[in-house]
């Protein structure tokens, strides 16, 4: 590779200027130079720069590129960012957009289109992508012929539909017409350095016929994870590869002594100065499992207890989660057909039922050889927690609430990876690998003068303590309004003393509480909201924002279809109105859900 030309000594500008303009022009690719002459032939024309003008050449065409996200926790939304800087290295003019802010009109007029998609779930597509998702794979979708495009798929091996949504986007671009020009990907949690090279190859693809070597023919390396990457596109220094290992400061069961919870108030304390979040955002732990199980897992293939592959089982692979590719590996590797008939019809779907590895293992028992068991085990991933503090209220440190989850099925006690850890295996004093997972469209109105509501159940009141905290910190006068649910007022009260100073001081103006159990009949937060539905209304008429964080199948399926019930009734109970309202808030921001 040619090394580019520097400035000499002696050029006619001052030195620290030559210093300046070699590093810029050192890190330029032939086609940017190109562009960067033509720029200053066309200037020195424009200032009347002498008769005797030498034409430039001139630069050549950029690929245009519509790169498109669906993302629900931010994975794709991070990959699809990264990726323009890819392409502008392949001499491609890359527009990134979410499926929430595109429609089918953009789609038909782009001549090439690379698509980042997540499958929340069960095979659904991520909330903000779906009305874009429905309109594709309606009957009015537009015909793509002339469109060039790729998907990168991303899921979870967990979930049957293992990335659903980004097979069903790439075969309806397909069916519509569109050129693939890139075979899909589909990517597990571990998805980082497959999804960097399937961009780069990609991208090599959609760049223009006649792109220099320098632009097309190298590698560009941008890291789509790792550690040492900057913040300086947005993006967090810690993550799930490069996270920082933080002191426990406090550890507290908020729960009282007669509640059938048990939830964990968890104070981290770190000194790094980089280590930096916004309310809204999660905090990911990067977990360990319980030696226990893994040694139960390991005399379940034969193997004896060795202190070193329990303590590499124990760190870094997931020995709990049963999947249909565990299966399907499995099968191949014993070569048993019970194994294998699993997958056939509905067997897996029966079997798989609240079981975990460890059944797989002890009901068709095989010996297996270390690395043979390590090759079955994918990566342990890391959890995301809301963040519930606020950095200006409590600098150094980020407060997770943790509900620790245990239960019994098929004769079996299981535990939670993540919240057993903290809850059972970690003590004030002790430290756990954390990062940073940037929650954008989870954040306060920038006008702190902008009434909030805040609704959530259990743990997922958290976000809302950060909210308040960061409210108070800087001196935001905005009324703010909390819907709590739990079930016991007694013993489950999360953060009352908290909330009742607040409601004292001013700082929270509203709370409404729901405890499930403390009466005959159920009352939730849906039901609250019910009742103070002409004042949401007014809050709502003030330009109030309502945030959502709880469990998306239970508790925040009901409060958004209550919120329909609610804008309806203004509409003379249209609900077809009170969705479309709903709808209208979420596109302006004003309509927040943080849902698991």
């Amino acid at each position: 590779m040619t090394a580019t030309p520097l400035l000499p000594r002696n050029a006619p500008f001052l030195p620290e200027d030559i210093d300046t303009l070699n590093k810029v022009v050192a890190r330029t690719t032939p086609q940017q130079r190109a562009w960067l002459a033509g720029f200053f032939a066309g200037f020195e024309a424009a200032q009347g720069g002498g008769a005797m003008q030498t034409a430039a050449p001139a630069a050549k065409p950029r690929v245009p590129l519509t790169i498109l996200y669906a993302s629900e926790s931010g994975n794709c939304e991070t990959l699809a960012g990264k990726a323009k800087k890819v392409a502008q290295k392949h001499g491609i003019d890359a527009k990134v957009y979410d499926m929430a802010d595109a429609d089918m009109a953009l789609l038909a007029k782009s001549k090439n289109v690379v698509v980042y998609a997540a499958t929340w779930g069960e095979g659904d597509p991520p909330s903000r992508a779906a009305d874009f998702y429905q309109a594709l794979m309606g009957d009015a979708a537009p015909r793509l012929e002339g469109v060039r495009f790729a998907v990168l798929a991303l899921g979870d091996t967990a979930y049957t539909q293992f990335c659903a949504i980004g097979k069903a986007i790439d075969a309806r671009l397909e069916e519509l017409g569109g050129e693939r020009v890139a075979e899909r990907v589909d990517l597990d949690l571990d998805y980082a350095k497959q999804a960097a090279e399937w961009t780069e190859s990609s991208f090599a693809k959609f760049a223009p016929a006649d792109a220099p070597a320098g632009a097309s023919g190298t590698v560009v390396h941008v890291d789509f994870g790792g550690a040492g990457f900057q913040p300086d596109d947005g993006e967090p220094l810690f993550t799930a590869e490069n996270p920082l290992e933080s002191e426990i400061a406090a550890l507290v069961n908020l729960n009282g002594t007669g509640s059938t919870r048990e939830t964990w108030h968890v104070e981290f304390a770190f000194e790094d100065p980089r280590f930096t979040y916004e309310p809204g955002d999660a905090i990911g732990l990067l977990p360990e499992n319980d030696p226990a199980l893994v040694d139960e897992l390991l005399k379940a293939v034969g193997l004896s207890s060795d202190a070193a592959l329990l303590l590499k089982l124990q760190k870094s692979y997931d020995v709990t989660t049963l999947s249909r590719s565990a299966v399907e590996n499995y099968a191949k590797l014993t070569g048993r057909s019970d194994v294998k008939a699993l997958l056939e019809g509905e067997a897996y779907t029966r079997f798989a039922a609240d079981r975990q590895l460890i059944d797989l293992f002890e009901t068709y028992p095989e010996k297996l050889a270390a690395e043979q068991l390590v090759g079955l085990l994918r990566p342990l991933p890391g959890r995301l927690y809301s963040v519930a503090s606020s950095l200006k209220a409590h600098p150094g440190e980020a407060h997770l609430l943790v509900g620790a989850v245990r239960w019994t099925s098929h004769g079996k006690t299981r535990k939670g990876v993540s919240s057993t850890y903290l809850g059972e295996r970690r003590k004030v004093g002790s430290t756990a690998r954390i990062y940073v997972k940037p929650n954008r469209h989870y954040r306060l109105p920038a006008d702190g003068h902008t009434p909030i509501i805040m609704i959530g159940a259990g743990t997922g009141v958290a976000p809302y303590r950060a909210f308040v905290e960061e409210r108070v910190a800087t001196g935001a006068k905005g009324k703010s309004w909390l819907f709590f649910g739990e079930r016991n007022f007694t013993n489950d009260f999360l953060y009352q003393l908290e909330w009742q100073d607040y409601l004292a001081s001013g700082d929270l103006t509203k709370i409404d509480v729901a405890f499930s159990r403390d009466q005959p009949e159920k009352i939730y937060v849906q039901h609250r909201l019910w009742e103070r539905r002409a004042e949401v209304r007014d809050w709502l008429e003030e330009g109030a924002h309502i945030y959502v964080c709880g469990d998306e199948k239970g508790m925040a399926k009901d409060v958004d279809a209550t919120l329909v019930k609610i804008l309806a009734e203004a509409a003379k109970g249209d609900e077809d109105a009170g969705r479309a309202k709903l709808k209208e808030l979420t596109k302006a921001g004003r309509y927040q859900r943080d849902v698991y």
